[in-house]
């Protein structure tokens, strides 16, 4: 099925892309290209930064995508706030949702102590919140990887396995804060001098040109992805505590 909340693939293409491209490979090819791009001026501007702030991730965000989708640097509370949207089995944060859970996950990323422990479940936090309709991991990676930086750490990318990745995420997303995502990652964690070029330590990740796309689970206000959508939020607070409050 398209991904295709706006509802003008046949017109606009998917998502409304510039090149009003359909085809799913020839996107991938502009994202990755609009991403090499923009990586280095998009992680200037986090490295400048006093602090991380919502509005930093919307930035990169569009630095990064801004050549490819006319919307970059939106959320998707500002362009499809009608809409619950999924990767397999997890329903990401409500649009309504989605600047509290990113809000949260930079408060826990810029304490460094607890960044330096448990970076896996700040990703975990991160990846939650969604922002935006495509782009989000490679968006998230880069505000994750400044946060490492600060806190004297980096993760060295290229070693890991992008399905063994991709499998402790999504089990981080279903329960957060049981150190699954930490666990896969503790052998890629490097220190100090050890901690490579950012910019070349993402791009050496896996899977960077694409991957499964996300779908549209319905609408926010049909009654049943409600209750799926509170109740998954109340099983990710029976492991985190009351620290975020649902919309």
């Amino acid at each position: 099925m398209t991904f295709d909340p706006f509802g003008d693939f046949a017109t606009r293409g998917y998502l409304r892309n510039v090149a009003k491209a359909k085809d799913p490979g020839i996107v991938q090819r502009l994202l990755h290209n609009s991403f090499l791009t923009g990586i280095d001026a998009a992680l200037d501007h986090l490295t400048a930064r006093p602090s991380l702030s919502y509005d930093d991730v919307l930035k990169t965000h569009k630095t990064l995508f801004e050549g490819v989708f006319p919307w970059a640097g939106e959320d998707r509370h500002a362009n499809a706030s009608h809409v619950f949207v999924k990767k397999g089995s997890v329903i990401f944060a409500h649009p309504n949702d989605i600047r509290r859970t990113i809000d949260y996950a930079l408060e826990k990323g810029q304490d460094k102590a607890f960044m330096a422990e448990k970076p896996g479940e700040v990703m975990g936090y991160l990846a939650y919140g969604h922002p935006f309709l495509d782009g989000n991991g490679r968006t998230i990676m880069l505000v994750h990887a400044e946060l490492a930086r600060r806190a004297n750490i980096g993760i060295d990318w290229g070693a890991t396995d992008k399905d063994q990745y991709l499998a402790a995420l999504t089990q981080e997303l279903e329960e957060p804060s049981k150190g699954k995502l930490d666990a896969h990652l503790k052998p890629f964690i490097r220190t100090g001098s050890e901690v490579k070029d950012i910019a070349d330590a993402i791009k050496a990740a896996p899977g960077l040109d694409g991957g499964n796309a996300d779908t549209v689970a319905g609408e926010t206000s049909n009654p049943t992805l409600k209750a799926q959508y509170e109740a998954q939020e109340a099983k990710r607070k029976g492991g985190q505590g009351d620290a975020q409050k649902s919309g």
